[in-house]
């Protein structure tokens, strides 16, 4: 087995993904876990090259770019492609027969020994099992309908206005707490200018409400 590596994480959700502090959340920490755990166990001399990160639904097909990216840097590179469990890779048979054609090497950390055969049996079972409880899903839920069983929230008309007027206050707070920091650093550095305001900011780590670095504009509307 080829020892230097360029991992490959994937969690369906952003929820999986990262918290609201953007740290990496529990699925991307214990795949992250897993592969350290088994590059570690092959020796001094294996290397993890790159992690690579993707937030992407598993229904998606083959809409990968992170993994595209991983599989290019593995070609170049002549790396072996690492996943911490074989579903994170894909459950569709076409993808990984796909993949194999592909002449990259590849290890599933659940299943290090397992040859090409052995993986197509298993990506076999797990789509047919992912399809069987579509289906079965699908047909509970059209039997349910039948029967009369209303789905959703009974009392969605007031939960809207409700939950509109929380995120509304969420924001004001983030915003007044912005704000002080704004005046913060115009305090202590004497910078006046918008763009200098925003270079200051971002120097510190501060985000804006949607997580992004801070420009002139969006320093102008806190102050506005």
């Amino acid at each position: 087995m080829k020892t230097k590596f360029i991992v490959y994480l994937r969690v369906s959700t952003n929820k999986q993904g990262t918290n609201r502090k953007g740290e990496m959340g529990l699925g991307l920490e214990a795949q992250r876990s897993a592969v350290k755990t088994f590059v570690s166990s092959i020796g001094p001399d294996a290397e993890i090259i790159r992690e690579l990160v993707e937030i992407e639904s598993a229904k998606g097909g083959v809409q990968r770019p992170v993994l595209d990216e991983a599989i290019r840097e593995c070609k170049a590179g002549g790396y072996c492609l690492c996943v911490a469990k074989l579903d994170r890779l894909s459950r569709n048979l076409h993808f990984i027969t796909a993949l194999q054609n592909s002449k990259v090497d590849f290890v599933a950390c659940d299943t290090p020994h397992a040859t090409p055969f052995l993986i197509h049996i298993l990506v076999a079972v797990a789509e047919h099992e992912r399809n069987m409880i579509s289906s079965r899903t699908k047909a509970a839920l059209e039997a349910a309908r039948n029967r009369g069983v209303k789905f959703g929230n009974p009392r969605y008309g007031e939960a809207i206005p409700k939950a509109n007027a929380a995120w509304k206050k969420l924001a004001a707070d983030r915003n007044d707490v912005l704000r002080r920091m704004v005046a913060e650093v115009m305090e202590k550095t004497g910078l006046t200018k918008l763009t200098e305001v925003a270079n200051a900011l971002n120097l510190r780590g501060v985000k804006t409400n949607r997580n992004c670095q801070f420009t002139a504009t969006q320093v102008h509307r806190l102050l506005n």
